[in-house]
């Protein structure tokens, strides 16, 4: 969808459709969003000194902090990357180099231009499939076996072969033709051939660095062949994924992936209250302190060397989430602080959410249930008293123990139907009405063990 074509109040909208409640922080992604296309209409002397106003989400778990900045991403088709602060602190200080999260942008950029652009040329790339599969399936039925390529030809091209006899090349025509018309009827889908694809195994990586020592070679040597031996209906897809790789300039889509990484991408930093540690206390915080150093660049703007070149973080959305439990936002250190001037809160569930995230969201527990178990014929339905006790007795749990959001209904929802889900659709197409009663029976296991859970000290 177009930035152009949405406003705040429609960003918010869309967001709705996935996410119940939480609407300081709807409100504040989408003025973040539309804040972006206003900027992209500035002269370049005033656009280059409008920074965006990044984000700081406190709430607690499974309120849907990762989803909307999930959700918004999708919504303008942006690059987004989400990393977990606290794996930079896993191993000793630092486990992984912190401007790892702007190479994955960048690699998430590449791969959403690439399939963009894909698209374009996939025409041209199912009919090179189809006349490399004709040749494979023309050299089986000559009895020919693949050779491997040899290097030389692999570098300079094929070998020049005498042409052959003008009936010999009408007998091939026929043939090729024969064999053409059996592949576009379906017939040949399970037929077993040879075919040369690319050798795409990792090359050996550096110690300390994230590229192989085939991706600093580049196009210097020629690519590996190997030879694989599959059906025609899994060489179809092998090879016209190939041929799209041929197809696209690969120059323009690093140029156009680097762009949107830098003018459109959004990095999400989940849990960063894990790292935010108190100066009074010694140890660890000293490792979580330099963690917070170390993304301090990043998000203030800075160049990050990939393997694509240099990439830029200054325009890029930082949004970052914590439920800030035991610390606090101002255990953070105030240059970080700084670097996040929006700071939402986002409020824990209530019954009323959980009975509204059952059924209104698109992508609603309910609805996704009813579709598994309609694959088997299974029709299930739901009454009104029975999504009531649902959302009682998650909100119950949540209070009684760890409260984890919205992931609690997953955890009922599972337990509620293991039986539907063993057995559904063994005596045949069956409609299967869930009740209050039915909940109460089968979720009663739960519910008691998080009762005494109340009394144990």
């Amino acid at each position: 969808m177009l930035m152009n074509q949405l406003t705040p109040r429609q960003i918010v909208a869309e967001l709705d459709k996935y996410i119940i409640g939480q609407d300081e922080a709807k409100r504040a992604v989408a003025i973040a969003l539309r804040n972006r296309y206003r900027r992209s209409r500035l002269a370049p002397e005033v656009r280059e000194e409008i920074t965006p106003k990044n984000i700081l989400m406190v709430g607690p778990t499974g309120v849907g902090k990762t989803e909307i900045a999930r959700r918004l991403a999708k919504l303008v088709d942006a690059p987004l990357v989400k990393v977990e602060a606290t794996k930079f602190t896993e191993v000793g200080y630092v486990g992984r180099d912190v401007d790892s999260m702007v190479r994955d942008l960048v690699e998430t950029s590449l791969r959403q231009v690439k399939e963009r652009m894909g698209k374009d040329v996939e025409l041209t790339a199912e009919q090179n499939a189809q006349e490399r599969i004709l040749d494979a399936l023309v050299a089986k039925e000559k009895g020919e076996k693949k050779a491997n390529v040899n290097p030389i030809e692999a570098l300079l091209g094929p070998v020049r072969k005498e042409e052959d006899p003008p009936e010999v090349r009408e007998s091939k025509r026929k043939q090729r033709e024969r064999l053409r018309m059996e592949l576009l009827c379906g017939s040949l889908e399970g037929e077993l051939i040879e075919i040369d694809v690319e050798d795409n195994s990792t090359g050996e990586m550096l110690p300390g660095m994230e590229v192989s020592i085939s991706d600093m070679m580049g196009g210097l040597m020629p690519k590996k062949k190997k030879i694989r031996k599959v059906s025609v209906i899994e060489a179809r897809k092998i090879l016209k994924a190939e041929e799209i790789g041929k197809l696209i300039d690969m120059d323009k889509a690093t140029s156009e992936a680097v762009y949107k990484a830098e003018e459109d991408g959004i990095i999400f930093i989940d849990e960063i209250d894990k790292v935010a540690g108190r100066s009074q206390s010694g140890g660890p915080d000293v490792s979580r302190e330099g963690v917070q150093r170390d993304i301090l660049p990043i998000v203030e703007g800075c160049t990050v060397n990939t393997k694509y070149g240099p990439v830029k973080t200054d325009h890029m959305l930082f949004i970052a989430a914590g439920a800030f439990h035991v610390a606090k936002v101002t255990d953070l250190i105030p240059e970080l602080q700084g670097r996040f001037p929006v700071q939402v809160s986002l409020k824990p569930l209530t019954e009323a959410d959980f009975r509204s995230i059952l059924t209104q969201p698109e992508n609603a527990l309910i609805k996704q249930y009813q579709a598994l178990m309609g694959v088997d014929d299974v029709e299930l339905t739901f009454t009104e008293d029975a999504l009531c006790e649902m959302a009682h007795i998650a909100a119950e749990m949540n209070d009684s123990r760890e409260n984890i959001g919205a992931r609690r209904l997953h955890t009922l929802m599972e337990e509620l139907l293991d039986e539907v889900a063993f057995s559904g659709g063994e005596s045949g197409p069956e409609n299967i009405e869930i009740d209050g009663a039915y909940v109460r029976d089968h979720l009663m296991k739960e519910v008691k063990q998080f009762d005494i859970a109340k009394h144990i000290i």
